[in-house]
C-alpha cells in the first residue's frame, strides 16, 4: 500500500484545483509516517501504537531532513482544512477540543470560497504552495474512532445534518476530533 499512499499524496501537486483526502485509521497512521506524509503535521494512531509512531516519526525526521509529526492523544485529526472554522470553539461544529466541553451546535461553518476561487491564478499559486499541496490529511486513534473521523469527513463532505443522520441510523453517538491547519483560500 505505501506506493499507493504516496501516488495519491502526490497528485494533488499535479492538479491543485481538486479537493483530496487521505484518511487513516488506527495504525494505518503508521503508514502514512513512514513515506513522510504526516512530517511536519499532527497526527494520531492507536494509543497501543504510540511509541512505535513517534520512533517511525523520529527516524524518517532523520532520514528526510524533514520536521517530526506532532503525536496527538485525540480522537481523530484532522490537518489543512479547507473551510473557515472560525475561533470559537463554541461556533466551530468540526472542533472538539475539551473532553467535558459543551456540546458544539451543528451548524455548518465552511464557505464554498474554495470553489469560487479556482478561477483567480493568485489562490491557485497559493493552494499549490500549501504543505502536502493542500491535502487534507485525517488519521484516527483506533477503529470506533474511525466512524468519528468519517462521519466528519461526511459533514464536511455533504452536510452536518448528514452525518448526524447516518450516525442515528447506526445508533452512534458521534464525538468530535481536532482539527489543525484550517486554511479558506
Amino acid at each position: 500500500p505505501s506506493a499507493l499512499i504516496k501516488a495519491w499524496s502526490a497528485s494533488k501537486k499535479k492538479d491543485p484545483k481538486k479537493e483530496r483526502t487521505l484518511l487513516s485509521i488506527c495504525t494505518g497512521s503508521l503508514f502514512l509516517a513512514q513515506q513522510g506524509i504526516l512530517s511536519g503535521l499532527s497526527a494520531t494512531t492507536h494509543p497501543d501504537a504510540y511509541a512505535k509512531f513517534e520512533k517511525i516519526s523520529s527516524e524518517i525526521a532523520q532520514r528526510d531532513l524533514a520536521e517530526r509529526c506532532d503525536l496527538i492523544e485525540e480522537r481523530y485529526v484532522v490537518n489543512n482544512l479547507r473551510f473557515d472554522l472560525g475561533d470559537e470553539e463554541q461556533v466551530n461544529p468540526y472542533v472538539r477540543r475539551r473532553s467535558d466541553a459543551k456540546p458544539p451546535p451543528m451548524k455548518r461553518k465552511g464557505s464554498n470560497a474554495w470553489k469560487e476561487s479556482n478561477t483567480r491564478r493568485e489562490s491557485n499559486a497559493r493552494r499549490a504552495a500549501l504543505r502536502l499541496g493542500g491535502l487534507r490529511v485525517i488519521t484516527s486513534g483506533g477503529v470506533t474512532t474511525g466512524l468519528d473521523a468519517s462521519l466528519y469527513l461526511v459533514s464536511i463532505m455533504v452536510s452536518v445534518e448528514s452525518a448526524n443522520e447516518v450516525a442515528r441510523v447506526l445508533q452512534y453517538n458521534w464525538s468530535k476530533g481536532v482539527v489543525v491547519d484550517g486554511i479558506d483560500i
